[in-house]
């Protein structure tokens, strides 16, 4: 890993895990920063948190450029932003912010990919339910289906204006 950086303006550090949780808990997309071979690659995913866990969970295709990144260089970085607005006359924008550091990985077994399948139904639908019964109905579809999990390393979180 890189070394690390500390904020300049160690005051704007949310250090309170449960307000980092909240910032988790109400994002419904993340944006991932990949990089494989010295050449860069940034995708915005939906995600489900598992806190018991500490993972994240997103469906993907097994094939594609996200993957070939993923195969090629497990270690990504990720940022989930609550975006609070520009003030205006004042050139701020008021946000939280939370980085992720970790490793990820396709998921093999049908059993995880139920479980993570179910974390991001629960974080991102009202009714998973409703997904599930037309969508998930039998294990031909998970088997078919890519599922991948960021395992945390490391989560820090900023506030600004």
């Amino acid at each position: 890993m890189m070394p690390r950086y500390h904020l300049q303006k160690k005051e704007r550090a949310i250090r309170d895990q449960a307000e980092l949780l909240r910032i988790i808990k109400k994002g419904k997309y993340l944006t991932l920063a990949l990089c494989r071979n010295g050449e860069p690659y940034i995708v915005t995913l939906s995600y489900g948190y598992d806190e018991s866990k500490n993972v994240f969970y997103f469906h993907s295709r097994r094939r594609g450029m996200k993957a070939d990144f993923i195969l090629g260089n497990p270690q990504v970085c990720a940022t989930i932003i609550e975006d609070r607005g520009y003030i205006m006359n004042e050139c701020a924008h008021e946000f939280r912010s939370v980085i992720i550091r970790g490793n990820m990985f396709f998921v093999e077994s049908l059993e995880e990919k139920k479980y993570g399948m179910d974390i991001l139904l629960k974080h991102l639908e009202d009714n998973p339910d409703k997904i599930r019964r037309e969508s998930l109905s039998n294990d031909m579809v998970y088997r078919n289906l890519g599922i991948l999990r960021l395992d945390v390393i490391e989560i820090q979180g900023k506030w600004g204006r």
